[in-house]
């Protein structure tokens, strides 16, 4: 594909047409930004012959501290396809797991590849990686949020939907990392968003504080309640995910005494959605915690689709980013 493809403009253009641009959160991008991003998702998706040469001659470290399906193989078969050469490390198979600083490792990426997509425990990680790095830094999942499951997710209910605003989105369970980004998604795009979850388990305050500003200017509503049946009123998805997270573990029995059964999504909770309501997952499933057999193989459940769009969304983000 020649450089005149305008998702491509600046990728050989040199002379300081490149501009790093990390994704770390969504909140560090614009409704716009994150619309050009769903747009080449299309794009892509529908004509990939057109983007097999978008990496050409470029290398994508994959540094990975904690276990990954989807996002691992999402990224790397997507990195391949754009025509780029993948480079999948264990956080442990680097110096990073003998004591070299953050500082110093990223110094060296970036002069050996051209991205770095990273899946750390600690947020605090990432940012430090992409304060001394000169290339970008993607946030494959940290603690705190995961853009990149949130841009498939959004990418999903445009598709299935051909809208995103006036859509209501409800939540149920843990206040993790997806629901942060979730919040911060949903909010700058336009769609209401309400969360039920136990009062121990709610979403990191300033997250919330973000999503609710986001939505004054999206004219979203966001709102953070206890019970389930009232946060699906009208919700046209209902999302889940796992009550224990890699990396709380140790808290597994006290967490499902805190979940379990209320927070489990069932068709009876179905029942009090929208008419036309549909259920997505981010995955890995839990069955019989969050979420029962009968929901996540029904055809509400719109979850496979999701996972696969996780597929064009690293394209696209990969595009986006290197242009």
């Amino acid at each position: 594909m020649s450089s005149s493809h305008p998702y491509l403009q600046g990728v050989w253009g040199g002379g300081g047409l490149y501009k790093k641009k990390d994704l770390l959160t969504l909140q560090d991008y614009s409704a716009d930004e994150i619309w050009e991003i769903l747009k080449i998702t299309r794009e892509i998706r529908d004509k990939p012959e057109d983007f097999r040469e978008v990496l050409s001659g470029k290398s994508v470290l994959l540094l990975f501290q904690k276990p990954s399906t989807r996002t691992k193989i999402s990224f790397e078969v997507a990195i391949s396809q754009l025509g780029g050469f993948p480079i999948p490390l264990g956080w442990n198979e680097s110096q990073l797991g003998r004591g070299e600083t953050i500082p110093d490792t990223a110094r060296v990426f970036s002069r050996y590849v051209e991205c770095v997509v990273a899946r750390v425990y600690s947020h605090r990680d990432l940012e430090e990686m992409a304060r001394h790095a000169d290339i970008p830094i993607v946030n494959a999942l940290s603690n705190l949020y995961h853009p990149c499951q949130i841009i498939a997710d959004l990418f999903t209910i445009w598709e299935h939907f051909s809208c995103l605003e006036n859509l209501k989105l409800a939540y149920v369970g843990d206040g993790n990392n997806v629901c942060n980004s979730l919040l911060i998604g949903c909010s700058k795009m336009g769609i209401d968003m309400s969360v039920a979850c136990p009062d121990k388990f709610r979403p990191v305050e300033h997250v919330v504080e973000l999503a609710l500003k986001n939505a004054g200017e999206s004219g979203s509503k966001i709102e953070i309640l206890d019970d389930p049946y009232e946060a699906v009123e009208g919700a046209d998805i209902i999302y889940t995910d796992v009550f224990v997270s890699m990396g709380y573990e140790e808290e597994r029995k006290e967490r499902l005494k805190v979940f379990l059964p209320k927070y489990r999504v069932t068709m009876n909770l179905l029942e009090r959605a929208s008419e036309n309501v549909v259920f997505m997952h981010c995955l890995p499933a839990h069955r019989g915690e969050e979420v029962t057999d009968e929901v996540i193989d029904s055809e509400k459940s719109i979850v496979w689709v999701q996972a696969e769009n996780r597929l064009h969304t690293s394209k696209a983000i990969l595009t986006y980013i290197l242009r």
